[in-house]
């Protein structure tokens, strides 16, 4: 297999690793143009529209929206549908994200100054959150724990998902997980007509403050069209992993990692930054011979030869440098001292610290969460957490002291902007010498 190989100290290095890092997200005009009209008539039509979108791109003909709602009944039954070890082992992955996510919790704070003035902040959960998630064959519960328990703990009132059924074939791994998250209702809805339902209320869905979890592209075009009427969490591009390796790890762990995102789909990038070019070629031997037994090695085999990257870097802290320049979704730190590489990361959406810590584990049960910045964003976002549910209020409670002192500050502002009201509101308050 042909994987693009670069050298730190080429003259071209740079501007040879900003192309293969781009990935234009897709702007296909039929795309937006579908997009678009799904979501204006299901803002004109409501249910009637959904249901129609959902005949037309499910094949699941009903009369009314209500029927398309799963009960919490239906939910129990899902559960115990499932194998007991998976249910174990969905309880178990949803404990420890449980565990990890309790210590994001923000509280409100406030303090006062020397004139018995108060300032401070409250903390307060959205009302409603809508949790998109894919449906009918793929099956995929850990993104509805990695979306619906933050949004638990940060005290979210109701919990709406969204999950597409295809030919009317439920999943029950999916539907299970929504009770193990506690969910609160649960409809068999997908595409743009569900992220427009949720943005925007129907007669029968609710409208929400924040909509979050994956989708296909139309979902990311919907989710991108509705944002400023609700929250989302993101638009995500193609999934990543960035590995540095001291050349100490088994090469087998090192491709079979780059498999693990790999997999995922033909745009995903898989790259390993090492010190030593004889690795780099070991690593090259054990994915030529683990990858016939890959059951999708054609979607593997055809990210490798067109976004995979192999790159030589002269030490360690210039492969750190190369790393912070991606800004990876995900970054293993194979090597001897991680505690120490650590150091030098600025930019990565999750990290995994030495040869034994997996992305993979990550994914499902580690207990952080599993959605993360790709494209580079990691230089300015942060992996979803219960403070993506939670919203933050100004206090500010004046003494009459207070006020008065601030009335001539806030005064003398205003008029140097021509603001005459709010010069003689602040005014109003200060303290008049004879009073």
């Amino acid at each position: 297999m042909d994987i693009k190989r670069l050298k730190s100290t080429d003259n071209n290095f740079l501007s040879e690793l900003k192309t293969l890092l781009t990935f234009d997200a897709i702007d296909n005009e039929e795309i937006i143009k579908t997009t678009n009209n799904i979501i204006n008539q299901v803002k004109k039509n409501g249910d009637q529209a959904v249901l129609d979108f959902t005949k037309k791109f499910d094949r699941v003909n009903t009369t009314s929206l209500q029927s398309l709602e799963i009960d919490q009944n239906e939910l129990t039954e899902s559960l115990n549908k499932i194998p007991k070890e998976t249910k174990k082992f969905l309880e178990l992955a949803a404990e420890r994200i449980s565990e990890y996510h309790l210590k994001q919790k923000i509280e409100s704070w406030a303090y006062k100054d020397d004139y018995g003035s108060s300032y401070g902040q409250k903390i307060s959960p959205l009302d409603r959150v809508g949790l998109y998630v894919p449906g009918g064959k793929a099956a995929y519960p850990s993104s509805v724990l990695m979306n619906a328990i933050p949004a638990r703990i940060a005290g979210v009132k109701d919990l709406i998902m969204v999950v597409p059924t295809p030919d009317g074939e439920k999943n029950d791994l999916v539907l299970a997980a929504a009770k193990i998250a506690k969910v609160d209702r649960v409809f068999t809805i997908g595409g743009v007509q569900a992220i427009a339902a949720l943005a925007y209320g129907t007669e029968t869905i609710p409208r929400v403050d924040k909509i979050v979890g994956p989708g296909n592209a139309y979902v990311a075009e919907a989710k991108r069209k509705v944002f400023g009427t609700v929250g989302i969490d993101m638009i995500a591009g193609p999934s990543e992993i960035t590995i540095i390796c001291d050349g100490k790890t088994n090469p087998d762990w090192i491709a079979m990692d780059l498999f693990s995102q790999a997999e995922h789909d033909e745009l995903s990038q898989s790259i390993l930054i090492a010190t030593d070019p004889s690795f780099l070629n070991l690593v090259m031997v054990s994915i030529d011979k683990l990858i016939v037994d890959m059951t999708r090695k054609d979607v593997i085999t055809s990210s490798l030869k067109n976004r995979g990257i192999f790159i030589l870097a002269k030490d360690l802290k210039e492969a750190a440098a190369i790393s912070d320049y991606i800004a990876p979704e995900h970054l293993e730190l194979s090597v001897e001292d991680p505690q120490e590489l650590l150091k030098e990361i600025n930019h990565a959406g999750a990290i995994f610290m030495g040869k034994n810590t997996c992305e993979a584990v990550g994914d499902y049960c580690a207990g952080p969460n599993h959605v993360l910045p790709t494209s580079g964003t990691a230089r300015f976002s942060s992996p979803l957490g219960v403070y993506d549910f939670q919203k933050r209020s100004s206090l500010i409670s004046l003494s009459p002291e207070t006020a008065s002192n601030l009335g001539y500050v806030a005064s003398a502002l205003a008029e140097g902007e021509g603001l005459q009201a709010h010069s003689e509101s602040a005014k109003y308050r200060i303290i008049k010498k004879n009073e």
